[in-house]
C-alpha cells in the first residue's frame, strides 16, 4: 500500500464490478459463494477483485494488481 503505482482507486474498483469479467467461480468457499473478477483500471492496467455477493450487500474480500507473469 506504499508504493503509489499500486494504489487502487474507490473509482477503479467500481468501474472494474461494473464492467470486469467473472474469469474464476469459487461456489465452494468457505467465506460463501465468491468470485474472481478481472477487470481494468486506470491507463488500462489489470485489476483483479475477489468478491462474494451477499443479499444486500456486495461483500469485497480483496483488490489487486495481478502478477503478469500469472495472468498474461
Amino acid at each position: 500500500m506504499l508504493q503509489g503505482d499500486r494504489m487502487i482507486t474507490t473509482e477503479e474498483v467500481r468501474t472494474v464490478i461494473e464492467n470486469g469479467e467473472v474469469i474464476e467461480d469459487y461456489p465452494d468457499d468457505s467465506r460463501g459463494h465468491s468470485c474472481l473478477i478481472f477487470g481494468r483500471g486506470n491507463d488500462g492496467r489489470p485489476i483483479h477483485i475477489v468478491c462474494s455477493p451477499k443479499e444486500e450487500f456486495l461483500a469485497i474480500i480483496t483488490v489487486y494488481i495481478p502478477d503478469p507473469s500469472e495472468w498474461a
